[in-house]
């Protein structure tokens, strides 16, 4: 984990892909908003890394094209910010956390304004940790 503390990427091992850890997380996690995001969460003891899901509702953007810009925005937001806000949490650690975040607002914000967002999202997953 340590290797990846210094890098801003966004691989393959930090992406949850896996169906019975997204069913678990959506059945037993714990949820949380902060506007336009909606995060649900839940330790792991599987994996000792941070997994993390984006999602743009097919519901509220119909095109493609807007979902798609969405979620490059969000996982930018992710991957610039993860060292410093919420990896730190857990280092070391036994466990770690399968993060879900949704987009849940109606209209398309600002790169800036979902940075400042995403934010204080991991603030608050690093506060739970």
């Amino acid at each position: 984990m340590s290797s990846m503390m210094e890098r801003k990427t966004f691989s393959k091992e930090e992406r949850l892909c896996s169906k019975r850890l997204i069913d678990n997380l959506f059945r037993d996690g714990s949820s949380f908003l902060i506007h336009p995001y909606r995060v649900v969460f839940m330790r792991t003891e599987e994996a000792s890394t941070v997994q993390v899901m984006l999602s743009v509702p097919k519901r509220r953007f119909r095109r493609a094209v807007h979902r798609n810009l969405l979620k490059r925005r969000m996982r930018e937001c992710y991957r610039l910010q993860k060292n410093k806000l919420l990896y730190p949490a857990f280092e070391g650690k036994p466990y770690g956390l399968a993060i879900a975040i949704q987009y849940v607002s109606n209209k398309p914000l600002d790169f800036s304004v979902l940075r400042d967002r995403m934010a204080a999202v991991l603030e608050k997953l690093h506060n739970e940790a």
